[in-house]
């Protein structure tokens, strides 16, 4: 999620739906500014492409879940991410409405309009930093995580603003297993990390904020096996949630 925000971060609440360039998707939770006297909360932005999600994303953000004890995990389809080519994407509320129906079955997962193009216009690039800060102005009593595969973070020097985002929010970096921390201090300048290193053999101490390294059941599936698949005429049960198969298949999506 190289990619991030302008647009309400959130939507209505369940149950409501929304019309998006002609499609009909489900509205995301609500969110509001009354927050101002509730409880911290921890709370996670998980953002990508997912074009489309799939049960790996899921798996990722359950893991998560389970460690960190997050409350709340809000998925991020990007408009527009600054390294892929728009025609290359399904169309946005496409993409929304499947991570809207992959969070239908999971209390704390809530899809996220942060980054929907405005007003249902031209889809344009969104920045991670632009979406942290808002989501940091929105939700400045919780603890915020962003969540990223461990391929993504080791490109992050090429992110817009990066060395700001990492004194921004702590990051959770998904991983298969025999990932070597190290390789997460080699694309952070030096100046950023902590003076001393934590004992944790699973985090990285920086100056004002942590890498925290996720290790998840080894998944091999990814979006663009799933595309391939379905090009191909060839089942992905399994691969993605129940919900979104039945989407794909009812939009006649990746053919």
């Amino acid at each position: 999620m190289p990619a991030r925000s302008h647009e309400p971060a959130h939507a209505s609440a369940p149950g409501h739906s929304h019309s998006h360039a002609g499609v009909h998707i489900p509205h995301s939770h609500a969110h509001g500014h009354s927050r101002a006297h509730a409880p911290s909360r921890v709370i996670a932005i998980f953002g990508g492409t997912f074009d489309p999600i799939h049960s790996g994303h899921i798996a990722v953000a359950q893991a998560a879940q389970r460690r960190f004890h997050l409350d709340t995990i809000y998925f991020v389809p990007s408009s527009r991410p600054p390294h892929k080519s728009r025609q290359s994407l399904a169309a946005f509320p496409h993409r929304y409405a499947m991570a809207a129906l992959a969070c239908a079955d999971h209390a704390a997962f809530i899809p996220s309009l942060a980054e929907a193009p405005v007003d249902g216009g031209t889809p344009h690039v969104f920045y991670s930093i632009d979406t942290v800060k808002r989501f940091r102005k929105e939700h400045s009593d919780d603890h915020l995580y962003f969540i990223v595969g461990a391929d993504q973070f080791l490109e992050i020097p090429t992110w817009y603003h990066y060395e700001q985002l990492l004194d921004t929010c702590d990051f959770i970096i998904a991983h298969r297993p025999g990932f070597r921390l190290d390789a997460l201090r080699l694309v952070v300048p030096p100046e950023k990390l902590a003076r001393t290193r934590t004992q944790n053999p699973h985090a990285i101490e920086l100056r004002k904020t942590k890498l925290h390294l996720l290790s998840t059941v080894s998944s091999h599936v990814s979006s663009t096996e799933v595309r391939q698949r379905l090009e191909k005429r060839q089942s992905i049960h399994g691969l993605v949630p129940a919900r979104v198969e039945e989407y794909i298949r009812g939009q006649a999506l990746y053919r």
